[in-house]
């Protein structure tokens, strides 16, 4: 079976290299500092990329799983969009970019052998998407290759379940962690350690690859946190925490 090569760029940001093609999830590129936000606030970015937007090579899609936070899209990420021939993400994100197309849940689109699926995300808890807006998650497949779920920004347990039910096993699921905590809401709108460590028991046959655990100022859980959960459940063999610009095989 194809393998999944993964090249962790930093924050929800890797280069995916499956079935023939080249994905590349969440771009952000900026350097440390302020981004602000549209009702004022502001997130505070604390380290750069591990990869300079200029070395990544080639891109034959962009996964996005929304647009409005910079911390999943930031202004180099923008900016790179344009050389990319097809950027996929929510129907909402595609009415503010041009250069986007978006999915609803469940649809899908096709680039080269591979069949992108978008599925369902929550940014936060049952009614959050006032606040944080639409998000989606993916799942990759491809004739002879491990099938890939991507969560996006999602903190809702039961979508991870629902992604399984529809879509048959998953052999790697790329979660974003970190317990982001804002002003907004009383709990975390993307997944806690212990959460990521629970999928484990959604997902039975998955390696769980923990993404966006670090870098900004508004994640409250990093990889360390996550790597302890995993230990605390007894599923450490499942765990996959790829180091910033490395490449890994999976």
């Amino acid at each position: 079976m194809t393998t999944l090569k993964l090249q962790y760029v930093g924050g929800p940001t890797a280069v995916l290299e499956y079935a023939g093609t080249r994905l590349l999830t969440d771009p952000t590129f900026d350097e440390p500092g302020d981004y602000p936000l549209p009702d004022g606030r502001k997130l505070t970015k604390l380290h750069g990329p591990g990869v300079d937007a200029g070395d990544i090579g080639p891109i034959d899609a962009v996964l996005l799983s929304h647009d409005q936070h910079a911390d999943n899209l930031d202004q180099r990420g923008r900016a790179l969009l344009a050389d990319v021939p097809l950027t996929l993400s929510t129907p909402d994100a595609a009415e503010r970019i041009d250069s986007v197309t978006g999915l609803a849940p469940w649809a899908t689109a096709e680039v080269r052998d591979v069949t992108i699926t978008a599925v369902p995300a929550r940014h936060g808890p049952e009614g959050a998407e006032s606040v944080t807006g639409a998000v989606t998650g993916f799942v990759l497949r491809a004739p002879g290759a491990p099938a890939v779920y991507i969560s996006g920004d999602n903190a809702n347990p039961d979508h991870i379940a629902d992604v399984e039910q529809r879509l048959g096993p998953i052999t790697i699921a790329v979660l974003f962690a970190g317990a982001v905590r804002i002003p907004h809401f009383d709990v975390p709108i993307t997944l806690t350690s212990e959460e990521a460590a629970a999928a484990v028991a959604t997902l039975p046959d998955a390696t769980i690859v923990a993404l966006h655990t670090e870098d900004w100022a508004h994640f409250t859980e990093g990889p360390e946190r996550v790597e302890a959960a995993f230990a605390d459940a007894g599923v450490t063999d499942r765990l996959v925490l790829p180091r910033r610009g490395e490449w890994i095989s999976i």
